[in-house]
This record gives C-alpha cells, sequence and structure tokens, in this order.
C-alpha cells in the first residue's frame, strides 16, 4: 500500500482500491498470475511478480495504469508446486524508489537455497544482496539496513509450525557485514515492514498469525493485533506507518499510530472470465478407460464425465453431463447395455450404473464413506465387485435397492486385481499377508460365501486372471530369484522375477503348456491341445456364463500347479482369451533414467505355443493402468502418453489404429469443479490422514470455515490458496496441494551458457563474468562454455547472440529465449571490437542450478582435503532420490579407506533412500583379507566404511533427510552437527488427481514411530549433538562453522583413534617337520 491506495491480486490480476474501501479499478488482465504487488517510495510505480508469457517475472507498471514493462528474463523456476512458491517474488524497492527487491532462485544450488536480489526500475542484469540465503526482505527506511529471513517457506501449508524450517527475523547492516536475530522464537515469524524505528511483522505464537512490533531501539517485541479464528498474511505497509493484510479473504488496515484496525470494505468489479462456464476439449484430462464387450466401442472418463467412444465409427457421447461431480474407474457391463462408474455426485463417492446410452442413472451404494475403486462386473451382470480406501472387498447388486456386502479387508494396502471366474461363481483376489507382507492367493465363493487361499507359503501370488472356459486359473508369482549383481559392492537387487502360473481348477484336464507331439493321421494339434477341447482353439469365442462350468475342486489343486513357458521378467499385467496369454513385461527400474528395455504388451499363442508382441512402447511404463481388454478377447486398447492405441488381436499381424478422442467434448462449469475439489480434497484426507483423529482437530469444523469462502474464488490459484489453508490447519507435514487448470502461457524456452554476464559500462557491451567449469563426462554437471571446440573464457566478450548484437541496451537472456533443442551461436572476441572475434556453435542447457550445486560440493571437498591433509572425506547427499543415490554411489566408495568421512545432509530435500545409505554406512569390519601379489589389505564386508564418521543437518535437512539424521543418531554412527532439521516424517500417498488434473498429498504413513510408541521428530526436527548456527557474518568471510566444526571433531578422532590396515602376516606352518624343505628354519613369508 501506499498513501491512500493499497492494490492487491484477485482473480489472477492486480486491482487498484482506495484504503476507504469502494470498487477496485483493474490494473492488469492476463492469463496467469499477478502477485506480489509493490508501491515505489513516491507511489508512482508499482513493481509486481507476473506470469506474462508463461514465465514469472519482475515487471514494473505505472499505478495509473499502462502496458508493465519487464525487469528480469533470466528463466524462473516451475511452474512450481504451490508449496514453494513463485520465483522471482517482489518484496519491495529500494527506499531511493531506484531499484526493485525481490527474491530468486537464479543462483541457488537448490530449491531451498533462494536469494534476495535488486534490480534496477530502468532495467539490466540483477545484483545479489550479500546474505547467502534469503527468503523475504524489507529495507530500513535509509536503506543501510535490511530486515530478511534466511529461511523460505512463506507458502507452506502447515500452520503453527515450530521445526527447524521455522522462519526467524534478522537485520543485516550493509556496513557492518553483519546479521543479528530478532525473533529467535520456535514459531513462524515472517512478513516483516519497517516503519521508523518499529520492525512490524507477522507470527503464530498466539496460536494464529498476528501482527507484532519490534522495536530497534530497546529490542523489545509486542503483540499488537489478537485474531483468533483466521491468519494474518502477506503484511505491508508504508512510510506514513499503515499496514495491509489478508486475514480470513478479507482485506485488513492497521494504523500504527492509533494502533486500529479496520476491514476495508472493497468491491471488484471482476468479470471472473476464470469461472465462466464454456464448452470445451477434454481430450488432455483423459484418467481411465475401458472397453465394451466386444471391442466395438471404448468409455473414457475425462474432467470427471464419461464418454462412449467408437474405435473406428459413430459419434462419442458424453453420458453423465455432470460438471459438479466427478466420475472415474468407469467399466463396461458384460452384455454392453450398461456401464458402471464410481461418482461423487451425491456428496460421497458411490458406486452407479446407467445405460450405456446414458440413461436411466442409478446409484447403487449409499453411505460407504470412503474413496473407492475399480468397478468389476460380474459374468451375469447382477453383481459389482469394488475396493474402498477402508481396504475392504465388497459385492454389491446392480439393480435398484441392491445390498452391499464385505467379503475381505487387506490388512495392507487394497489390491484392485480381483478378477470373476467365468460362470460368475467365483472371484479371485489378493490379500497382503500380515507377517510376510507377501500377496497371498484367494478365491471368494459367491454362493457359500467362504474364502479359500491357494499358493505356497512365501510365496507371492497377485493378478489373477481366470481362462474364459474355466478351467485355469493363471496368476501372477514371484518365483525367480537370480538377482542382478552391484557394479560397485558385493550386493545384489532382483530384477525379471515374475513369472505366469496357473492352476488346473479340476482333476484331470490337460496341461496347456505340455509338450507337443505331432500324428501320423496328418493332424497339426498335439494331444494336449485336443485333450484340452475348446481351450486354446482359434475359433472358441467366450461362452454364456451360465453354460461354463466353472467349478474348483479345492482338494489338491496345490499339485495341480503349472508354470507358463514364458521367460520370467518384469510383468506388470497379466490377461487370457480363449487364444492366447496376455502379459506386459517392463524393463529394469533405474534411478535417474530409463531402461533400455521399453515395455512391450506380448501375446503367448496356446496354439503355436510361442510368444509374439502385440505393441512396443517407446520406453517403459508401469503395465498398469494403460491397458484395456474387451470381454470377447478380441481387442486391447493401449494408453501410449497422449495416444491411444487399438490394437485387433484377431488379425494375423498386430496393426495399432489410433483412437480419436477428438469428441472428448464436454460443459466445463470452474465454479461447480471448485466445489467438488473443495469436497474431494476434504475426502480424501478424512479417508486417507494417517491418524483418524486428524491430530485433534475437527475436521467438519474446519471444512465449514472454509468452505465459506468458495463464493469468492476467482481462479483456481485462488482455490488452491483456500485448500492450503484448510489443509494447514491439521499442523502437518507434507500437506500438498499444487497445479489443475491454471490457464497458464506457454513457458519461454531459454538455452543457457552456464556462466554469468557482467556488463562492461565502458564499452556498453557484455562480457563473462565467471564460467562453472562443471563436468562435462557428467550430463547433469556439462558446462557449456568449457567444451572442446567452444572454450570461452571469463573476460571474453559476448557480441551476439544466434546473430543478434548484444549491447547495453539489451538483456542477454532475452536473446537467448530460444525454441526447444536448437543450438546457440555466440559471437566473441577478448576485446568489445567485432575485429577479431570468432563465433561459436554451442548446446545449452536448461538449467544452471545443477552447475552452482557442483560448484559448491566441489569447494567443500577440496576444502576439507586440504584442511585435513587428505585424512576426511566428503560427500554431500542433496536428496534421498535419483540425484542423491547418484551422488551417493559416486563418493561413497572412493572414500570408504579415509580415515573419516563427513555425510552432508544439510538442504537434503527428502525421497526414500535413506534406509540403503544408512545401511551401508552401519556395516562393521568383521576381518581381514589378503590377495597374493597385491599390497592392500582386504575388508570383509568388503565396502565397509573404515573411518569415523559425522553428519551435518540444518533446517532445510528434509522428510527423507529427517529420517537419515534420526537413524544416524540411532545406530550411533558419529556425530550429528549443525542445526535441528525440518521436522517432517508422515509419508505421503497420491490417490489419483484432482477433476481439473490437479493434485493432493495426503500424509498417510508415519515413518517415525519409537520403541516407547510415541511419533517423534514430526513437528520439531531431529536434534543435532553439537548444534552449530549457520553465522551470515562467518558466511560472508567464505566460512562454513558447521564444516569446520566437523573437521574438527574428526580430527579429533582420527588422533585418538587411528586408522590402521595391518599388513599380511606371515605364512602359515602347515607341513610336519619330515615334509618341509631342507633348508627351511622359519615359515614361509607373507605374500
Amino acid at each position: 500500500m501506499c498513501g491512500a491506495r493499497v492494490v492487491f491480486t484477485y482473480a489472477g490480476d492486480l486491482w487498484l482500491a482506495s484504503t476507504q474501501g469502494g470498487t477496485a479499478t483493474r490494473l492488469t488482465a492476463a492469463p496467469g498470475l499477478e502477485m506480489a504487488a509493490r508501491f515505489s517510495p513516491d507511489c508512482r510505480q508499482i513493481a509486481f511478480t507476473g506470469q506474462y508469457g508463461g514465465d514469472s517475472q519482475v515487471y514494473v507498471v505505472a499505478t495509473d495504469g499502462g502496458v508493465p514493462t519487464q525487469l528480469t528474463w533470466y528463466p524462473a523456476m516451475g511452474p512450481l508446486p504451490q508449496r514453494w512458491g513463485f520465483d522471482n517474488q517482489v518484496y519491495g524497492w529500494t527506499p531511493d524508489g531506484k531499484s526493485v527487491l525481490f527474491r530468486s532462485w537464479r543462483e541457488a544450488r537448490s530449491i531451498s537455497n533462494p536469494r534476495l536480489f535488486s534490480v534496477a526500475a530502468t532495467g539490466g542484469l540483477p545484483t545479489a544482496l550479500p546474505m547467502p540465503v534469503a527468503g523475504v526482505g524489507r529495507y530500513s527506511p535509509d536503506g543501510k539496513q535490511i530486515v530478511y529471513s534466511p529461511k523460505y517457506r512463506d507458502f507452506r501449508d502447515w500452520d503453527r509450525y515450530q521445526g527447524g524450517w521455522a522462519q526467524d527475523l534478522f537485520v543485516y547492516d550493509f556496513a557492518a557485514k553483519s546479521a543479528k536475530n530478532i525473533t529467535s522464537d520456535p514459531n513462524t515469524d515472517r512478513d516483516p515492514v519497517w516503519i521508523g524505528k518499529d520492525i512490524y511483522f507477522l507470527s503464530d505464537r498466539g496460536p494464529h498469525l498476528n501482527l507484532y512490533r519490534y522495536d530497534t531501539s530497546d529490542g523489545k517485541t509486542a503483540q499488537v493485533t489478537d485474531y483468533k479464528n483466521n491468519d494474518a498474511r502477506w503484511a505491508s505497509g508504508d512510510a506514513a506507518g499503515q499496514i495491509v493484510f489478508e486475514l480470513g479473504g478479507v482485506l485488513h488496515l492497521y494504523d500504527t499510530h492509533n494502533q486500529s484496525d479496520r476491514a476495508l470494505d472493497i468491491r471488484v468489479p471482476s468479470d471472473l472470465v476464470a469461472t465462466r462456464a464454456s464448452e470445451r476439449s477434454v481430450k488432455d484430462h483423459v484418467e481411465d478407460f475401458a472397453l465394451s464387450a466386444n471391442g466395438k466401442r471404448a468409455a473414457f472418463t475425462a474432467r470427471g464425465e464419461v464418454f462412449s467412444v467408437p474405435l473406428k465409427h459413430g459419434i462419442t457421447l458424453d453420458l453423465t453431463h455432470t460438471p459438479g461431480a466427478h466420475e472415474r474407474e468407469v467399466a463396461w457391463s458384460p452384455d454392453g447395455k450398461r456401464v458402471a462408474y464410481i461418482s461423487d455426485q451425491s456428496g460421497e463417492e458411490e458406486v452407479w450404473v446407467r445405460n450405456a446410452d446414458g440413461s436411466e442413472p442409478l446409484m447403487l451404494s449409499r453411505g460407504v464413506l470412503g474413496r473407492l475403486y475399480a468397478p468389476s462386473w460380474s459374468p451375469d451382470g447382477k453383481q459389482l465387485a469394488f475396493v474402498d480406501s477402508n481396504n475392504r472387498l465388497h459385492l454389491i447388486g446392480t439393480s435398484a435397492g441392491a445390498t452391499d456386502k464385505v467379503i475381505a479387508q487387506d490388512p495392507g494396502q487394497s489390491q484392485r486385481d480381483y478378477a470373476w471366474s467365468p460362470g460368475g461363481h467365483y472371484l479371485a483376489y489378493s490379500l497382503t499377508d500380515k507377517d510376510t507382507l507377501l500377496a497371498r492367493l484367494m478365491v471368494y465363493d459367491v454362493g457359500s460365501g467362504k474364502a479359500t487361499e491357494l499358493g505356497r507359503e512365501y510365496q507371492n501370488a497377485y493378478a489373477p486372471a481366470f481362462s474364459p472356459d474355466g478351467k485355469y486359473l493363471y496368476f501372477l508369482g514371484d518365483r525367480e530369484w537370480a538377482p542382478q549383481m552391484s557394479g560397485v559392492e558385493l550386493d545384489y537387487a532382483t530384477s525379471r522375477s515374475t513369472q505366469i502360473l496357473a492352476y488346473a481348477l479340476r482333476d484331470k484336464l490337460a496341461n496347456p503348456f505340455a509338450p507337443r507331439n505331432d500324428e501320423a493321421t496328418g493332424s497339426d494339434q498335439g494331444q494336449a491341445d485336443k485333450s484340452a477341447e475348446d481351450h486354446g482353439k482359434d475359433e472358441a469365442k467366450p461362452k454364456p456364463p451360465a453354460q461354463i462350468d466353472d467349478r474348483i475342486d479345492f482338494d489338491g489343486i496345490g499339485q495341480r500347479l503349472m508354470r507358463a513357458p514364458i521367460e520370467p521378467d518384469n510383468i506388470r499385467w497379466l490377461a487370457v482369451t480363449t487364444k492366447a496369454i496376455l502379459y506386459a513385461s517392463t524393463g529394469a527400474q533405474y534411478l535417474g533414467r530409463d531402461s533400455a528395455v521399453p515395455t512391450r504388451i506380448e501375446s503367448w499363442s496356446f496354439k503355436q505355443h510361442k510368444a509374439d508382441k502385440v505393441y512396443t512402447y517407446d520406453k517403459p511404463v508401469d503395465g498398469t493402468g494403460v491397458l484395456a481388454l474387451s470381454r470377447d478377447g478380441s481387442t486391447l486398447l493401449v494408453r501410449d502418453g497422449k495416444d491411444y492405441k487399438a490394437v485387433d488381436l484377431d488379425a494375423d499381424k498386430p496393426d495399432p489404429k489410433d483412437v480419436k478422442l477428438d469428441g472428448l467434448f464436454a460443459r466445463v462449469d470452474p465454479r461447480a469443479e471448485y466445489a467438488e475439489i473443495f469436497n474431494d480434497v476434504w475426502r480424501r484426507y478424512r479417508d486417507y490422514f494417517y491418524v483418524t483423529s486428524m491430530n485433534g482437530y475437527d475436521w467438519n469444523a474446519i471444512r465449514a470455515k472454509y468452505e465459506s469462502l468458495l463464493p469468492y474464488v476467482g481462479d483456481r490459484t485462488d482455490l488452491n490458496y483456500v485448500l492450503g489453508q484448510m489443509i494447514a490447519e491439521l499442523s502437518n507435514s507434507h500437506t500438498y496441494v499444487a497445479g489443475g487448470d491454471l490457464g497458464l502461457p506457454d513457458k519461454p524456452h531459454v538455452g543457457l551458457l552456464g556462466a554469468d554476464f557482467e556488463l562492461d559500462a565502458a564499452s556498453g557491451h557484455y562480457r563473462i563474468a565467471h564460467v562453472f567449469p562443471g563436468e562435462n563426462d557428467e550430463p547433469r554437471y556439462r558446462s557449456p562454455l568449457t567444451q572442446v571446440g567452444v572454450e570461452v573464457k571469463a573476460g571474453d566478450y559476448v557480441l551476439a547472440i544466434n546473430g543478434v548484437p548484444l549491447t547495453a541496451g539489451d538483456n542477454p537472456y532475452r536473446l537467448l529465449r530460444i525454441a526447444p533443442g536448437q543450438l546457440v551461436q555466440l559471437t566473441v572476441n577478448t576485446r568489445p571490437s567485432p575485429d577479431g572475434a570468432r563465433t561459436v556453435l554451442l548446446k545449452p542447457i536448461s538449467s544452471e542450478m545443477p552447475l552452482h550445486y557442483y560448484d559448491w560440493v566441489q569447494a567443500n571437498r577440496q576444502y576439507v582435503a586440504k584442511a585435513s591433509d587428505g585424512k576426511i572425506g566428503y560427500l554431500h547427499i542433496p536428496d534421498m532420490g535419483e540425484d542423491g543415490a547418484r551422488e551417493f554411489i559416486k563418493w561413497f566408495y572412493p572414500q570408504l579407506r579415509k580415515p573419516g568421512l563427513i555425510i552432508d545432509v544439510r538442504d537434503n530435500g527428502g525421497g526414500f533412500m535413506s534406509q540403503t545409505m544408512i545401511e551401508r554406512l552401519s556395516r562393521k569390519l568383521l576381518a581381514y583379507n589378503y590377495f597374493r601379489g597385491t599390497s592392500i589389505t582386504g575388508t570383509y564386508p568388503g565396502a565397509t566404511p573404515l573411518g569415523h564418521l559425522a553428519a551435518l543437518s540444518n533446517g532445510t535437512t528434509a522428510s527423507d533427510g529427517d529420517i537419515f539424521s534420526y537413524m544416524f543418531k540411532q545406530a550411533k554412527l558419529g556425530p550429528l552437527i549443525g542445526t535441528r532439521t525440518w521436522g517432517g516424517v508422515v509419508g505421503i500417498t497420491d490417490w489419483g488427481p484432482l477433476m481439473d488434473g490437479g493434485s493432493v498429498s495426503i500424509p498417510q504413513f508415519a515413518a517415525i514411530v519409537n520403541f516407547e510408541g510415541k511419533y517423534v521428530v514430526e513437528g520439531h526436527g531431529v536434534e543435532p549433538d553439537i548444534v552449530v548456527n549457520e553465522d551470515v557474518s562467518q558466511q560472508l568471510a567464505g566460512k562454513d562453522p558447521q564444516l569446520d566444526k566437523a573437521i574438527e571433531v574428526l580430527g579429533k578422532e582420527i588422533q585418538a583413534h587411528p586408522l590402521t590396515l595391518p599388513p599380511q602376516p606371515p605364512g602359515v606352518d602347515k607341513a610336519p617337520p619330515a615334509m618341509r624343505p631342507a633348508s627351511a628354519t622359519a615359515p614361509p613369508p607373507a605374500g
């Protein structure tokens, strides 16, 4: 705000209003979001973050309106999940009004390390402020100091947070190059406003976010507002002593002179274009699909609607026409006359059926209270099986007034792999064994209600599929244990372990896999095929259910188990037709790259006893949820990326045909969708949150509180904000919402050089200020300017980019906006002149963050080596996913024999790999071994760390990084040094997209419960053994006090307990005296 005017964001646009209220005036109107608006000190200009062109950049516009001027051009990160906010977020102006202050990731080594920058209001390259890491910042009135937070989590949906990432506020003095903590409170302190000698800020010490005042003259803090039901957010103020903030969706104005607070009554005359209903294509929002029994049509669910789509000829029909309901999980009836699906039209998810022409909708289930999945028709169409979020397997009739019966409950996560016998007398499914945690194959007798377990103890069995003739039950089993060996240590990984197996369901049935024997009568079928009757004959088609004998003789069924003659593989899907076994296999799973073996669908012929490829993907896919088979076995529908292919399985040679989805057109009503999405998110938390007590909160009351804001939601970003505030009330980690139909323009592609630019003011030309050396033998760390044949160095001038002259009046990153995959041509010279210039052609990179990271890690490694005379190794683990696994493997094994090793998990973003690392770090040396001809002392186990260990943590050591820190201490591997970790260890699940493609993560499993039965780490973090704060003054001096402490501690340990590897001892004298050489007087030497 400034003087008598306030600027704010609503429905993605900026609006200007009087502090006395009244009607607001629109300042911007463009696709994307304009936000974080700040008046210049003279109130004549407004700086803001805008997504014009799809990229979040800093803009300035006249307060009276007009065309905004873009100030920054370096490519922004994003679009990011809501919890990370927006790159290039504006925070204010310098007091002289010449520059704009903003936060950016442009020089960050990780997403948890943004920094504050200033950019001239007339444009040019931004300048980094001295503080190495910073979130929010506001200048003092004289510009000599700045109040800021070294931590950034303003958009996190976690109320009353007190973990290691909680923001404190510091005052940095530019002249003294020192920072002072002015809050030092376990709660969140954010959104500072510096007015005169006072710094106002928001804090949830209350427990809601309220306004506080810190007096810089005496260091005292006082609370100035006392809101009981809502959080105050996004405080901003002016030199006149007015502070504006949002409270429960309403703007409030606080006057520091008379300590008064009032709500602003502002009318926003927006046309709310983002909420207008319209007919549009929804083909990019497909969730699932199913084929009709004869394979002529497919049912698709997209944007909450159920569609009937012809595979070849005909019209596409929207069967449901329910813009405010989320329909999904469609299944076609055996006779093709009806479809079943899950819908929340009633306010809760229920099973529905309707005719295939869309008529006569009927809700079958009532009051299941949970998220429902995978309806499956019985062969006679009279029953449906489905599962719910409580892991219960249901049977329900398909006519009005039908009863719902729970037939099983999985102690683990529900599987959706149930299958009906062709006569409808049995339902096969898998259940998790709570002792072995393996899947057990079960068969439920629909008539008697009895369930029988099939299979062997300690063997995985799942994905059952009955043969259409009712004679065999096929399934997948993990039986092949020929592990893949590691290339860096004596270890293994299981892969290609799954086999296809089958039970003969009655005595005296033939083995469909038996060896064939040609007969002299001229028959081209072997004896086994004949005795199998219709099983495997080309002309055989599924019979009506009533005509199929699908009896199961359970006595001795274990002796009737057969293995299909199909090579074990990573098999992810199984189906059986009258002609063949269909299955999908994929390559081994890697972290950080795709397998070289793509997913392929194959068909093993009962007649030919061989497999043929039906479809091959371009790359590996899961194999589940991407295939549908018609009941008659004639047609396979395949999802491959955004394309859908129909394969005629009766054809001599598979020839996938495109299925056109252009007819997936529906009426999209955003307002109705917002209400549905709100309720869906609320229900999913009710149904999946890790404790049913909802952390003690009244979840119904929280719903009512935030549901009242729905009428004011102006676009999808507004909705995400409301959803985030609702789930934040649970005071829990990993409460995330993201995405949805945000209506963002396509983001421009910028080719980066792995270097920093600077302007030579004297010549008016840009030159290279710094080149990141990178590591060109590893694609992730490739530095374009250092590659052979390019060799552009720091100090070289860049005179043109792709033939366009680069001068002081332009921005180099604007000229680097290119088409994806395009090369960049630079005209460079050692002096600012075209004379003697050369051109180089290079392949740019899309992000420089990996180079910043590599630069930092290499500097740390070299520093540790120098400070310890090479005795201490250094390993940084950036996360517990693919990046962390790569760095661990790359640097752990070469440093195993160091007398000391520092494991740095600062800024670790989490993942799931911590236990593999803790296991390796925990290995204990049991013995030595020696190999003749070498001077190396071997160890058992081989890959055992021999030196002393220490780990580093900080407030952004998060999630699985928290777990690593906790387990490092539990295993007593060495001291944990640094500051308290984030404190978020309730793991998340993703139970499918929201109606418009958005996502919601639900904290569902508590990762750490101690031996006393208490939840630990969550909400607090892991306390280090040795506390060393991240001191800004030392960081500015190029020091890392936490790293220094680790070197000091390990140095003392090494000195007190040095690492020694003994040489090979003398050989053993085993020979009796009579058998020794005549000259032998002593045992033979070692080696």
